[in-house]
């Protein structure tokens, strides 16, 4: 892409390094860097006039990262660059989307307003759209969501024998019927009973039906894990084989990875939104595509 240039910021190389040579653009050098008191250095190395510039950093941990990203963009702009990409395949700040008690900041709008004063444009992957119904509802920049359920299909069609998707409740029926209809598979949502307050039966409909099939569970983020866990709990119950997890985002907070390993699950697998060891399903192809449709529309 000519007069195109790409930023990494720490973390993102590989990611950067893999969407501009998908797209043969320029990788820009620039020196980030703190000093000893924790505040941020910017030094841009390239020349960015007349350009339009890609910055590349998704935003898990988002409180250390705001403020560089912040800094790089009005650099750039202030030597030149003619419009400026923020490419965040996790972003944050998506849960927080109303008021749940008094006094409470909406931070996901707070961040959206400050990131599209800075940024001409945001590209992202299935982001935590839950109340939000679009993301230009919160982003008041030109903005693509890029979504994984392709690629993770493509996925379990290639790795896994016989799969069953298994939901965990039924908000998630609709995500899971969407993988689950590209995959050519089966899927069933857990249902729960409930006999009183502490006492909640849950099962698997139909187990006799996939006694046999490999269950896969898919969920856009796994954080704490603790959702998955319960339901490979419930799914060792039933008797079923070993489970595979899947996540788009690997946000593993705290020991969430370890404790998945130590549930006995067959696999952990994730999309490479956020450089993980359990990153196997490459979205850097598609990426690269909507820059190109997007940055085409700033040239």
């Amino acid at each position: 892409m000519e007069k195109t240039i790409f930023f990494s910021l720490p973390g993102n190389e590989k990611l950067t390094a893999q969407l501009a040579n998908k797209l043969h653009a320029e990788i820009g050098a620039a020196n980030l860097r703190r000093f000893p008191d924790g505040e941020s250095y910017i030094r841009i190395l390239s020349d960015v006039k007349g350009k339009s510039v890609v910055l590349v950093c998704t935003l898990h941990e988002p409180d250390e990262k705001l403020l560089p990203l912040y800094f790089l963009s009005k650099t750039v702009k202030s030597l030149g660059a003619k419009k400026v990409c923020l490419v965040a395949p996790y972003l944050a700040y998506m849960r927080q989307d109303k008021i749940f008690n008094p006094g409470e900041a909406v931070t996901s709008t707070l961040f959206g307003k400050l990131i599209s004063e800075f940024a001409d444009g945001i590209i992202t992957i299935d982001p935590h759209l839950h109340r939000i119904k679009s993301l230009s509802k919160v982003y008041h920049i030109p903005n693509k969501v890029i979504h994984a359920a392709n690629a993770i299909s493509k996925w379990i069609k290639e790795n896994i024998k016989d799969p069953i998707l298994i939901g965990p409740d039924a908000e998630s029926a609709q995500w899971v019927s969407v993988v689950a209809k590209y995959a050519d598979a089966p899927f069933t949502i857990l249902t729960k009973i409930r006999h009183g307050d502490n006492d909640v039966e849950v099962s698997i409909p139909y187990f006799e039906k996939y006694k046999d099939a490999t269950p896969v569970l898919v969920d856009d983020i796994i954080s704490t894990a603790h959702t998955m866990l319960e339901t490979i709990g419930h799914l060792k119950k039933e008797g079923m084989k070993p489970a595979v997890c899947i996540g788009i985002h690997a946000v593993f907070s705290g020991n969430a990875y370890q404790e998945l390993k130590d549930a006995e699950v067959a696999e952990i697998v994730t999309c490479n939104t956020i450089p993980h060891a359990s990153n196997a399903i490459d979205l850097t192809y598609i990426l690269a595509e909507e820059i190109k449709n997007l940055m085409s529309n700033f040239n």
